[in-house]
């Protein structure tokens, strides 16, 4: 007999009367919605040329409401697993301690909503570690395949739009990346090159891991078509971490074909990600792709020119005087050492969550200071930038570094627990969503967090550290 709450009905009881496949297959779409909403928001700006950035923040914030009641719920039937009491922990303790850092911000609304068209604010952390519980919550395998496929289904979206801005320019805010230099890269739905890198290279690990675990055919050729398809256009970011990203989830793959004892048939797929990415460095240097001729990075010009003063009026132009805006190393040494700076000077609560740049504005110019909008007084500050492209940094500077260690061990903890939990029952699809969590980390030295990139890391981490129920265990071997 159903439980029911004093003299109410079964349907309106319908979280007590709630099984753990029933949740874990609502959470699954939960965080399916999540991970897309963010990319089809984003694409009303994208595709109408009109200036709405702020609309992605909308996308996570439908999709974050959904996961913070989805993990209430986990909560309320005790599907969260002891074994993450400490990430969770640390990443508790991160969200109170943002609380602190919004208190002695430059902005509070800033704080809680975002930088415009960054969007990670206070609320922002907070999804994402609703995300993270929700995927925590799931107890099906069923359930955790979905995810791969939503991932997959994002990863797609964002790659077909690419190829429609690789070859042609259009309904892209990153065709040029000087007023002369068109090179037209690639972002999809995903804000930025830069992100896109991101979100692209964790896809092919997942695109990886399904070709292993997933059964039927169409499901695998999809598979090797994602691995293609992401793997050409992760090239057309011209970024660092589009080029170490094909290469971590190329070695990913590999580690999963061995670990999975799949059919050695499988490598091949390695090579789905090295010729389309040799293939993509082949048409630029044949000038074919807008007005180069030449294959070369351009993370200086992408994220300070293209990114944060033409796209989002953000920061100040990059500073020839300062910076060799053509030199990658050069580009993250004077970033990472100003933040540096910036953390030195607020060590304990930063600048508030995703001001960056307040700092560092020396200038009001004509506009006179108390009718400003931030995005008027930024721009006019040359050699200011809004995002330091190392996370660990970026969040020390904003948040105070008691917020990035808390950001480190809540990282290192779910990685423990993911690879423990593999150890310990080897699953495949574990050890999968365990080193998509790992290369999001590693990938977290040279980029910075996006609400494009975010919801799926979480989802990842999430649910590298279930720890499938016995129950269910034994259930799928009583069918076979």
């Amino acid at each position: 007999m159903a439980k029911q709450l004093f003299n109410s009905s079964e349907k309106s009881n319908f979280i007590v009367n709630m099984t753990e496949e029933k949740f874990s297959h609502l959470a699954s779409w939960g965080l399916i919605a999540t991970v897309l909403l963010t990319s089809i928001t984003t694409a009303i700006p994208v595709i109408s040329g009109m200036k709405m950035y702020s609309l992605s923040s909308v996308g996570l914030t439908v999709g974050g409401v959904i996961c913070m009641v989805l993990a209430l719920i986990g909560g309320m039937k005790k599907y969260i697993d002891r074994k993450i009491a400490i990430p969770a922990a640390a990443i508790g303790f991160s969200l109170v301690w943002a609380v602190i850092s919004m208190i002695n911000s430059y902005d509070i609304l800033v704080s809680i909503n975002g930088y415009p068209g960054r969007g990670e604010g206070l609320l922002a952390l907070l999804f994402y570690g609703s995300i993270f519980i929700t995927a925590a919550c799931i107890k099906t395998e069923k359930a955790r395949t979905t995810v791969i496929w939503g991932i997959l289904i994002n990863g797609l979206l964002n790659s077909i739009v690419g190829i429609v801005q690789i070859f042609t320019g259009a309904i892209s805010d990153f065709d040029k990346i000087s007023l002369q230099t068109a090179i037209n890269a690639a972002s999809g739905f995903s804000q930025s090159p830069m992100f896109l890198a991101m979100v692209l290279s964790v896809s092919i690990t997942a695109a990886m891991g399904g070709l292993v675990l997933f059964e039927g055919n169409k499901s695998k050729i999809v598979c090797v078509i994602s691995i293609c398809l992401f793997s050409f256009v992760n090239m057309f970011t011209y970024s660092l971490i589009g080029i170490c990203g094909t290469a971590l989830a190329a070695i990913a793959g590999i580690v999963i074909i061995f670990a999975a004892k799949a059919s050695k048939k499988n490598l091949l797929a390695i090579l789905g990600v090295i010729v389309p990415a040799a293939a993509a460095v082949v048409i630029v240097n044949c000038g074919v792709i807008g007005n180069i001729n030449s294959y070369r990075l351009y993370d200086g010009r992408i994220l300070w020119f293209a990114d944060s003063y033409m796209r989002l009026n953000s920061s100040g132009n990059f500073d020839d005087d300062l910076v060799d805006i053509d030199d990658t190393a050069d580009v993250y040494y004077y970033i990472n050492r100003k933040t540096g700076d910036i953390i030195s000077n607020n060590v304990l609560v930063g600048t508030g969550p995703d001001q960056l740049v307040y700092l560092q504005i020396y200038t009001f110019g004509a506009t006179p200071a108390d009718d400003a909008y931030i995005e008027d007084v930024a721009m006019l500050n040359k050699g200011t930038f809004d995002r330091a492209y190392n996370e660990y940094l970026n969040t020390a500077a904003t948040r105070g570094i008691p917020s990035s260690i808390a950001f480190v061990v809540s990282i290192l903890g779910i990685l423990i627990v993911g690879f423990s939990n593999y150890k310990k029952n080897r699953n495949n699809m574990t050890l999968c969503m365990t080193l998509m969590t790992a290369m999001g980390a590693v990938m977290f030295f040279i980029c910075c967090s996006s609400t494009a990139f975010a919801p799926i890391f979480w989802a990842a981490a999430g649910c590298s550290v279930v720890n499938l129920n016995k129950k269910v265990k034994d259930k799928k071997k009583s069918k076979k």
